[in-house]
């Protein structure tokens, strides 16, 4: 008699989307009053602060 190990899981749906679904969704969020913003070409989200970085080393 042979004992499974574990039950089959179902694989999950593809991440995939098409550029008409992706036109439908901005479509969406315009018409609910969304906005969208053109950010200049090289800008970053990354604001800039103090360093983050750990230094190990001897004292």
């Amino acid at each position: 008699m042979r004992v499974k190990a574990s039950a089959s899981k179902a694989k999950p749906a593809p991440a995939v989307e098409t550029s008409a679904s992706i036109n439908a969704q901005i479509e969406a969020f315009l018409k609910s009053g969304g906005e969208i913003q053109e950010i200049k070409k090289g800008v970053s989200g990354q604001t800039f602060g103090p360093s983050k970085q750990i230094t190990l080393g001897k004292k």
